[in-house]
């Protein structure tokens, strides 16, 4: 098959050339390869550096990481909301995502613009900043839903808004549907979003840490709306969060980041009861447990996420890594790859297999 031709130049898209083959894959959402750099004055800013996944039709994947690991910067880019801004030069791009057959980072921004909402939509981290403070929240769900639909009148569209609105919980949704944002609570705010996010049913919904700044009741019932959304309305889900408790029941993969790379992914079950990186260790033994008695004080992961202007040699986890010392010297010279564990099951760590599990089922176990 002959390469598709990418008509947009890297002046004036920000998207760099990519090597990678242009053969449609049979995933619904595939990301192949994604780089995002950003140019500073200090240097390159590397988000994300060789990110690959796939996600299946109707699927809940779940990113995890620190703060900086380049989990927003992922959503963003497949959304398509890293581009120029007039002067201003973007980010440059480079890689691939291919949603439903259709190519992102080569289209043009009007293209992708026609699918956002539509065929893609995003639940931002902070509604309340996400959301505009001087129309009312009525009118920013209408206005998204006749973008897609030009057809449809003001006032069916507004009814549309009041069910939507309805349908995720907000109570009194027809006067609700005249307040602006701040009128709302955080947790309203968070429904509100969701409706605006809902309200072209699109296939893939990107959830940005959508349980920040909520209180836990609140969090479970944002939870439980996104799962009952998701059946209803059939859409694939991404879940990026640095909570792996958010996770635990919603997600069915889990992609764990750091420094901007995939360093473990899996089926949700095998990350939660076989992990096999340091790093997923570390998030797992610093999330509380609520089914059995609390032994002793939970373990942080030790020290900072690294700079990702000036990342460290070798495996970036490894000066915060105890078992770094275990790999005669890989760990600082040598950047591992992503290979295969079990079904469906990689990891990027220079301790072998057999070396793993052995210190997870005799040191890391015990205190999770």
């Amino acid at each position: 098959m002959t390469p598709r031709k990418t008509e947009p130049t890297e002046e004036s898209t920000g998207v760099a050339e990519s090597a990678v083959s242009q053969v449609a894959p049979s995933a619904f959402l595939s990301v192949r390869d994604l780089r995002v750099h950003f140019p500073t004055d200090d240097g390159v800013v590397k988000s994300v550096d060789g990110l690959s996944f796939d996600l299946e039709r109707g699927k809940t994947l779940g990113i995890v990481g620190e703060s900086g690991s380049g989990k927003s910067v992922t959503s963003l880019s497949i959304m398509g909301l890293h581009r120029n801004v007039g002067k201003k030069r973007g980010p440059s791009i480079s890689g691939q995502v291919w949603l439903d057959g259709q190519e992102l980072i080569s289209a043009g921004p009007e293209e992708v613009r026609k699918l956002r909402g539509r065929q893609m939509a995003m639940i931002f981290q902070d509604p309340l900043t996400a959301m505009h403070p001087y129309f009312t929240v009525g009118q920013q769900i209408v206005e998204g839903y006749r973008q897609h639909n030009p057809q449809v009148n003001k006032k069916a569209a507004r009814e549309h808004a009041i069910a939507l609105l309805d349908r995720v919980g907000i109570p009194q949704p027809d006067k609700r549907v005249d307040q602006h944002p701040h009128e709302f609570s955080g947790g309203m705010r968070q429904r509100a979003m969701i409706a605006m996010a809902l309200a072209n049913d699109p296939s893939l919904l990107i959830a940005d840490e959508p349980t920040t700044a909520l209180d836990v009741t609140v969090q479970a019932q944002i939870l439980d709306l996104i799962r009952d959304l998701q059946k209803e309305f059939g859409s694939s889900v991404i879940i990026i969060t640095h909570d792996l408790g958010v996770v635990a029941e919603l997600a069915d993969d889990i992609l764990v980041m750091y420094g901007g790379k995939c360093v473990e992914k899996g089926p949700a079950d095998k990350i939660f009861t076989e992990p096999e990186h340091p790093y997923t260790w570390g998030l797992l033994g610093s999330m509380p447990r609520i089914d059995r008695e609390l032994q002793e004080r939970l373990i942080p992961v030790q020290g900072n996420p690294p700079s990702l202007i000036n990342l460290p040699g070798g495996c970036s986890f490894h000066p915060r890594c105890p078992f770094a010392d275990r790999t005669d010297g890989k760990s600082q010279s040598e950047t591992p790859q992503l290979t295969s564990v079990g079904e469906n099951h990689l990891a990027a760590c220079h301790m072998s297999l057999e070396a793993r599990q052995q210190i997870f089922t005799e040191e890391i176990a015990p205190r999770l």
